[in-house]
């Protein structure tokens, strides 16, 4: 969503400024155009230069200084830019900006103006409790402006409160929320994720590769495009987006006990996770020793979700994935249809850039209608994105 977007970073002086060197890779890695204001305060902590050498454009510092083009910086940068972030925002900055005080090229940038302003204080905890500062910071957000507080931890000063920068990871999952259309506002989206694992003794389990990271992506998209979503997660490594409710689960009857739970209310469901088909008919309380040179183990299948989902949609619409090694239309096709899918997702995961534990899926969308469609190779964050545009198409005509 930040593909040529053009986002004015604006710096201030503060320990956690490093922070915002690994934000702006994160933003100018996503696409955006990313121009950074740096107060004097935030230059004793990290050089321009820095900044320069990451964004590919020159660090604006002074008030007066005029840009290539012979234009006044802070009212370019103010007309240019879809998004301010102030990361970090200083106590003083956030003061300043409050009582309406434009000193600097930062200030006056701000004021000057009319895109989102994202303001991601970091001070110490006693300073960032201090009824004045919160006064400033209320008076902003009533204002319009956006705030992402800080969290807490051990601070520089030695300090341990709330006062500390949320991650860079953090700040540019705001930075895309705000520049995302909210045309899913209202929508609540139930998307599980990741595999199950069925235990077959207390060392040992059935899985699958699957990293979760698809479901994930496509639950981070939902919640920026307005949604509601909850997460229905088997174990993985990712780190749970911002704004959704997560449900940890471990095997597939967990799952399907977890989807019924929080299916009440659910407009749509996405069934995203790699689900074991099968089980071991019995579990052992010990771990099994090697004492034989083969083991048999009996299996039973798991529940169908998505199936029993598709028996009872009461008006939802229901989204399934189709990981698949050959005939990949065919199978796909006919998952779609034995379990009253209204869209699916199928790939051929012995493609090169597609399947498990990969950050890109190469896909094709097959509709009820029979419609189907092929996107490219790209990133499974791209391709969340392009899923939900069909489903809010759908959700919108119901």
């Amino acid at each position: 969503m930040l593909q040529g977007k053009s986002i004015v970073l604006g710096v201030s002086g503060g320990i956690a400024v490093y922070k915002a060197v690994e934000l702006l890779r994160l933003l100018t890695k996503a696409g955006a155009d990313v121009h950074v204001i740096m107060t004097k305060n935030a230059q004793e902590f990290v050089a321009p230069l820095t900044f320069q050498t990451l964004s590919g454009h020159p660090v604006h510092t002074g008030l007066f200084s005029l840009s290539q083009e012979q234009e006044i910086d802070h009212i370019s940068l103010a007309d240019r830019a879809d998004l301010f972030i102030l990361a970090p925002a200083t106590a003083n900055l956030v003061g300043k900006i409050a009582q309406g005080l434009a000193d600097d090229l930062l200030t006056t940038s701000v004021m000057a103006t009319k895109a989102p302003v994202l303001i991601v204080p970091a001070m110490n905890n006693n300073m960032y409790e201090n009824l004045i500062y919160q006064r400033n910071q209320k008076f902003l957000s009533d204002s319009g402006y956006f705030i992402l507080e800080p969290i807490k931890g051990s601070l520089a000063c030695g300090w341990e409160g709330q006062g500390k920068l949320p991650e860079p990871t953090v700040i540019f999952a705001a930075a895309e929320s705000l520049l995302t259309p909210k045309d899913l506002i209202g929508c609540r989206i139930l998307v599980t994720a990741g595999p199950t694992r069925e235990e077959i003794d207390p060392a040992r389990y059935i899985s699958n590769y699957s990293s979760g990271k698809m479901g994930f992506a496509v639950a981070a998209a939902a919640q920026q495009r307005g949604a509601q979503v909850v997460l229905i997660a088997g174990p993985t490594n990712l780190t749970v987006p911002v704004g959704v409710r997560c449900v940890p689960i471990f095997s597939a009857e967990e799952m399907r006990s977890a989807v019924y739970d929080n299916l009440k209310g659910v407009d749509v469901v996405i069934k995203a996770a790699a689900v074991a088909d099968y089980r071991p008919v019995d579990r052992s309380t010990q771990k099994m020793k090697k004492t034989a040179d083969k083991l048999t183990l009996e299996l039973e299948k798991n529940p169908d979700i998505l199936a029993e989902l598709g028996q009872q949609k009461e008006g939802r619409i229901l989204v399934g994935f189709a990981a698949e090694t050959e005939r990949l239309l065919a199978h796909a096709a006919e998952k779609l249809q034995k379990k009253n899918l209204d869209l699916i997702v199928a790939n051929d995961i012995t493609r090169e850039g597609a399947g498990f534990n990969v950050d890109t899926n190469i896909v094709r969308l097959l509709h009820a209608n029979g419609r189907v469609e092929e996107l490219e190779l790209m990133s499974k964050a791209k391709v969340a994105q392009q899923l939900l545009n069909r489903v809010a198409v759908l959700w919108k005509a119901k």
